[in-house]
């Protein structure tokens, strides 16, 4: 099965100068905990409503403020279309996240793929074992 057959291609998107009250409207319209930001056609980051919570409510910044000053930037993890739906819960688990955001050939965002979509499309089980590996710790903070 390919991350095209599982992931969620109706994807709301932001840009990094959208004020954090309108990313937030957003989320709440269209029932999702996470928002790609979007410049010049490429994703150059992703928030999620923790990052709101954590970023914006707990610091006691502005909800005026632009979301680029929320969201989560730089290697935002990624997977392309055709990529093989079990590699792309193995990059979940190793990287410890719960959606990946999805890309076509030319870099441009096509969907998102959250353990949601997994479970729908792929099954329990292997949800119940990329959530158990999401939620380990990881080997080197156990060493120390």
């Amino acid at each position: 099965m390919k991350v095209s057959d599982a992931m969620t291609s109706q994807v709301s998107t932001a840009a990094p100068t959208d004020t954090v009250r309108k990313v937030a409207q957003v989320m709440a319209h269209v029932e999702t905990g996470a928002v790609p930001i979007v410049e010049g056609g490429k994703v150059v980051g992703l928030v999620t409503d923790r990052d709101i919570v954590l970023r914006v409510v707990a610091e006691g910044r502005s909800f005026d403020s632009p979301i680029s000053e929320a969201m989560s930037e730089g290697d935002v993890q990624s997977v392309r279309e055709d990529d093989i739906l079990a590699d792309a819960t193995a990059k979940m688990a190793n990287h410890q996240i719960r959606r990946l955001v999805v890309l076509n050939e030319a870099g441009n965002l096509t969907g998102i793929l959250s353990l949601g979509d997994v479970a729908k499309d792929y099954g329990a089980k292997q949800v119940g074992k990329t959530l158990e590996d999401i939620s380990a710790e990881p080997a080197d903070a156990a060493a120390q």
